[in-house]
């Protein structure tokens, strides 16, 4: 173990290793994943030091802290590596809009039922809104009851996670696909 490894800034400042760690006592875990019990910093650096590797502090609130004889660098990189598979592996849900206007004609509501169904079968929201024009404003009521048709239409795919809301001259409602299971 160099000298110069104690003094690394990690990336993640929360954890400390070598020197850095000012804990008198510390749990002690080897490379293997065996617990060599609780003993003094001093003994844990030293130990670190004979088996040429780095004390890490992977759980600093415990007590007494746990700390891990590992390679800091090789550590480093698989933490990094298994973040970066988590990443891969997380889907991204996108939030399309689709829009409405009180007085739609049958043809063009059931067109766009069509692409929403589309839109909740590949995950994603879907952000109905309602959008009203000049006195339109004053049959609100008709807007309302045309994002409760929507939704029913909709039912067996997603549900709403609120109910419809009134947003200045819109109405909103967004849907959330349901989990397949």
């Amino acid at each position: 173990m160099s000298l110069r490894r104690s003094f690394i800034a990690s990336k993640d400042d929360s954890l400390r290793i070598n020197d850095q760690i000012d804990a008198k006592e510390v749990r002690v875990i080897d490379e293997n994943g065996a617990q060599l019990g609780v003993v003094k910093i001093d003994e844990a650096l030293k130990k670190a030091k004979e088996m040429e590797v780095d004390l890490v502090e992977v759980s600093p609130d415990a007590e007494p802290p746990v700390c891990r004889l590992i390679n800091y660098g090789k550590y480093l990189y698989q933490k990094e590596k298994k973040a970066k598979e988590s990443r891969k592996k997380q889907k991204i849900i996108e939030i399309k809009e689709m829009k409405f206007r009180p007085k739609i004609d049958h043809h063009d509501f059931e067109y766009r039922i069509k692409q929403i169904r589309e839109f909740l079968d590949k995950g994603d929201k879907v952000k109905i809104t309602i959008r009203f024009r000049g006195r339109e404003l004053i049959h609100s009521q008709l807007g309302f009851d045309l994002a409760g048709k929507i939704v029913d239409e909709l039912k067996d795919l997603g549900s709403p996670e609120k109910p419809p809301k009134m947003e200045g001259r819109n109405i909103a409602v967004i849907i959330s696909a349901m989990h397949k299971k």
